[in-house]
């Protein structure tokens, strides 16, 4: 049977004082007060018998509710078929040196070609060495010791003053990033067309950046010859990391980089990871945890819809990116980018490797996937977070490893944390009950219905003004349905983002800590030579339709609110399916 997690919270409505949960993966109370209108417990249980979490009801603003973190991560893989078409780790014998900048019409100033001895014939099958009696254990940025801290800028210092023809100095690490995200590497596909290798927007998005983190904490380990080096995460999840990290601010250091957008920098400031450009600090916390939420939770009806669409050979690239790459992955990037330098280095995939805090950045990004393998399955509404197709487990990397030798690597030997020797310090989950208070359809709602038109008349259609849509259900009653917004034309040179409401009443609210809120879509620019993508994503309903009241309504109002200037997205189309239920001979979601 499996181990039992259960997290719980005592709610006072008038109490300043913060009850700790009894559970011993428990490290710490809240950092905030909370209330309601009743006192209640909310629970939540990760067994074999599913138990169900309570929906109490609290004040948002003030329910930023302490929950710490979820641990004993589930196994994704099961005795897995045949294989039919993985990714390949990259043809290091195919690499376009210089990517063409769409926007300067100019090419790099660089290659993204990865450096040191790339010799097909010496790369080495990689082996995860047996776990130690320690594991590495990363921990949250604005949480280190004077002497973590120390240590970590040692080390990067170190890393910056080797050669840059050598695979483990700070510029060939970077360009890892450009290398495997910048179109720079092909393939071949089965018809014999070559097709440009982009690990993001797709389900190996998750996979490439842990083990590119893997290696380069390994590699700033040897450097300083400590084994036990961990990198530190940006814990952007929780209010108390949700200011930039002040141990990347000193411009003495090597984790200083000049090319951030400073405003952003200053300790006073809160992110925006629901890029509305939100100003007020209270309601950009709680649009935060809202978008935390919705990507780890609400928003998803299979494992798939959070680690993103299946790239293999034979697909196009990028079908599709998972809640969370399109959601706080990238409001990171862009809020810490300085778009008066072209998004550079954050703010842009080819150059984002440049700045030391990406490393960071990234680790919390796979701290989400390590906790969402945790996440209850009675919390998700879902059974199983299992991966089990071979195009995801087989599909393979090349990296450099602490020694400057080249090494493959693949997805299926990546899937836990702790296998790979490494685990993340425990912290608050405020996100993890964010659960937006029940909302009803308004009479403005409602006269906004009856003159939009119907979806099958508006699309395709350029994002640049808010589209209001009516879009029918598949069936009345308590439905389990996805909303599936396809054939997304994105420019890929520039930054885009767009938010996903349900019979909301607000034309353009910045504040979407409510139950209309559906999903969002978000880019990053990329500097290459194609200049579109073509992709979808789906957003789960359910608890949706039980939070709006219209269960048994028979057509939604659909709003799609850009955040970008301009054009830059089309809509191919918008529809609302039944959700797929299990196939009876595996027991999986297809995804």
């Amino acid at each position: 049977m499996a181990s039992q997690l259960h997290v719980s919270s005592t709610i006072a409505p008038s109490s300043s004082q913060l009850r700790r949960s009894t559970h011993p993966l428990l490290s710490k109370p809240s950092h905030f007060s909370t209330q309601a209108k009743n006192n209640r417990r909310l629970c939540v249980s990760c067994s074999d018998g599913g138990e169900t979490s309570s929906n109490a009801k609290v004040d948002r603003r003030n329910m930023l509710l302490g929950l710490s973190g979820l641990y004993g991560a589930a196994n994704l893989i099961s005795t897995p078929g045949a294989s039919a078409l993985p990714i390949p780790a990259p043809p290091l014998d195919k690499c376009n040196p210089n990517s063409f900048d769409l926007n300067t019409q100019t090419f790099l100033d660089f290659s993204c070609c990865l450096t040191g001895n790339s010799d097909p014939t010496n790369i080495k099958e990689f082996k995860l060495p047996p776990p130690g009696p320690k594991l590495r254990k990363r921990r949250a940025a604005h949480r280190l010791t004077d002497e973590e801290i120390n240590k970590y800028k040692t080390a990067v210092d170190i890393m910056k003053q080797l050669p840059t023809d050598d695979p483990r100095s700070f510029s060939s690490q970077a360009n890892i990033h450009c290398a495997y995200c910048n179109l720079t590497y092909h393939y071949d596909q089965p018809d014999g067309e070559q097709i440009n290798l982009q690990v993001h927007n797709s389900w190996i998005f998750f996979p490439f950046h842990r083990w590119y983190l893997y290696f380069y904490e390994r590699i700033l380990g040897s450097l300083i010859k400590d084994p036990d080096f961990a990198l530190p995460f940006w814990n952007w999840d929780n209010p108390k990391g949700m200011s930039f990290p002040q141990i990347f601010n000193d411009p003495a250091s090597a984790l200083y980089d000049a090319k951030r957008n400073q405003a952003n920098t200053v300790p006073t400031a809160v992110i925006d990871l629901s890029m509305t450009g939100i100003t007020d600090p209270l309601q950009a916390v709680s649009n935060n945890l809202t978008v935390m939420y919705n990507e780890m939770i609400r928003g998803n009806a299979n494992a798939c819809d959070f680690m993103g669409r299946p790239l293999r050979r034979g697909t196009p690239p990028s079908p599709g990116p998972g809640a969370s790459e399109r959601g706080s992955h990238t409001a990171a990037h862009a809020w810490v980018g300085d778009r008066s330098q072209n998004g550079q280095d954050m703010g842009n995939f080819y150059s984002a490797g440049r700045d030391p805090v990406f490393y960071s950045h990234h680790s919390n990004v796979d701290r989400m996937w390590s906790l969402w393998q945790a996440i209850p399955t009675a919390k998700l509404n879902f059974e199983n977070k299992k991966i089990m197709d071979l195009d995801f487990l087989d599909a393979s990397f090349l990296f450099f490893d602490e020694n400057g030798d080249i090494v493959r690597v693949s997805v299926k030997d990546c899937v836990d944390d702790r296998r790979m020797g490494y685990e993340y310090e425990r912290v608050d989950l405020p996100w993890l009950d964010y659960r937006p208070p029940p909302q009803t359809a308004l009479a403005k709602v409602k006269r906004a219905a009856t003159s939009a038109k119907s979806a099958n008349k508006v699309f395709p259609v350029v994002l640049d003004k808010i589209v209001r849509v009516i879009v029918p259900k598949t069936k009345k009653g308590k439905a389990d349905e996805l909303l599936v917004i396809e054939n997304i034309q994105v420019d890929t040179t520039k930054l885009l983002k767009f938010d996903v409401f349900v019979n909301d009443e607000d034309d353009d609210n910045k504040a979407i800590d409510k139950a209309s809120y559906a999903g969002t879509y978000a880019q990053l620019p990329h500097k290459s030579s194609e200049t579109t993508v073509t992709t979808s994503i789906r957003l789960k309903l359910t608890d949706l339709y039980e939070d709006m009241d219209v269960e048994d309504d028979d057509t939604v109002l659909v709003t799609l609110v850009p955040r970008h200037e301009g054009p830059g997205v089309t809509i191919g189309g918008i529809k609302i399916i039944e959700n797929p239920t299990p196939t009876a001979a595996t027991d999986h979601y297809e995804c």
